[in-house]
């Protein structure tokens, strides 16, 4: 039976989770004597946070309010989504233009095109995922392209139009393109204003981050700020660590920084992407000079897509000292990536080197064993 789609039923489930989860965050908060306060706050002094019109005074603030997409400004834009709203239409649409080249643009892509839109992702950069290492941003990049999205580089929007057909995108070359939606995912600010910070006097950078100290300590003493707000690194995992550290550093009197160094992160793009450490770029500008580094890069057909007829290749690449051999970095894109660097991580953080890569016995049939199997090193320019 060919499966079937539903985009409805998809938008339902997604809902339903949703609730399910913020259950049960909820009943964790009130299990831990939690008493939450519902409604827009507002710093009144270093003390006090006023809460539709009530005032609440405490020791110590927190705050936690995380980051919003930015929309640029660009003739038309009123017509535009962002990815708060992506999964909350009323239908399906058959033509979507998603401008950015971050990993949410990047994934929206590829959830857009699986499910059957026609899918056009335009960015003003010569290559998507700007930050991760090169090989593997132009090996997605070219997956994707193999899977029909069309990729408009070094090119913005110029202008929407609304007309009876849908929008009318006019980008800065090219001619002009048609589609029914056109999302937005161009970045996310922290989400600062209107909460009081420049009343009570809490330092912002010139992107409107709350500046704070390896202990999340802003500029008052007694305030302090996690996750996106502060955008030091935009990941889930990191502000729940974060949170921890705050809490075992005020209330268990152990200082806790957080370490940020191989942190792991994830594009759950199609196929996915699984990053930890340097990219060799970072690893050639920071002390490492070409001489000074080895890489291992593989290219291959997991052998699930041969049996399948799967025309997707996997890219898996190893960058070490070439002095030490500590491995820097850790790339993967294809199938079961997120899952495999996990395990990688891990290794990182204890200091893994090749020699310890190379000892370790494969297992067999699967893709991960292709890191602890790769010998042949890439010369360096």
């Amino acid at each position: 039976t060919k499966p079937k789609f539903n985009w409805d039923n998809l938008i339902t489930a997604k809902s339903k989770e949703l609730d399910r989860l913020e259950g049960v965050y909820h009943k964790i908060l009130k299990n831990a004597g939690v008493k939450e306060i519902t409604g827009t706050g507002r710093l009144k002094d270093a003390h006090t946070v006023e809460v539709n019109g009530k005032l609440h005074t405490t020791q110590t603030i927190l705050i936690s309010t995380g980051g919003w997409p930015h929309l640029p400004n660009v003739p038309g834009i009123e017509h535009a989504i962002t990815s708060n709203e992506a999964l909350d239409l009323e239908n399906l649409p058959n033509r979507i233009a998603i401008v950015g080249g971050g990993y949410i643009a990047v994934e929206f892509a590829g959830i857009f095109n699986a499910l059957g839109s026609q899918v056009i992702e335009i960015i003003r950069a010569p290559q998507i995922l700007r930050g991760f290492d090169d090989d593997i941003r132009n090996a997605l990049a070219q997956e994707m392209e193999n899977k029909g999205i069309t990729i408009l580089k070094n090119c913005q929007v110029a202008s929407i139009e609304k007309t009876s057909n849908g929008l009318l995108i006019s980008p800065s070359q090219g001619d002009p393109v048609e589609v029914d939606q056109i999302l937005y995912a161009t970045g996310r600010k922290p989400k600062t204003e209107q909460i009081g910070l420049e009343d009570v006097g809490i330092e912002t950078n010139n992107k409107g981050a709350i500046v704070v100290d390896k202990f999340s300590r802003t500029s008052i003493n007694n305030i302090y700020a996690i996750g996106d707000v502060t955008d030091r690194m935009n990941l889930t995992p990191v502000a729940l660590a974060e949170g921890e550290a705050f809490a075992r550093t005020l209330f268990d009197k152990i200082p806790t920084p957080i370490n940020y160094t191989n942190v792991p992160s994830a594009v759950f793009s199609q196929p996915p992407i699984g990053s930890v450490g340097l990219t060799e770029e970072e690893a050639k500008s920071q002390a490492f000079p070409s001489k000074d580094i080895d890489v291992y890069i593989s290219s291959f057909k997991p052998m699930k897509s041969t049996l399948s007829g799967r025309d997707e290749k996997m890219i898996m690449k190893i960058i070490t000292d070439a002095r030490t051999d500590l491995v820097l970095g850790c790339h993967l894109v294809g199938q079961d990536a997120p899952e495999i660097i996990q395990g990688v991580a891990i290794a990182l953080k204890c200091g893994a080197t090749k020699a310890q890569f190379d000892e370790t016995i494969g297992i067999h049939p699967t893709s991960a064993e292709e890191l602890v199997t790769m010998r042949v090193k890439r010369e360096c320019n």
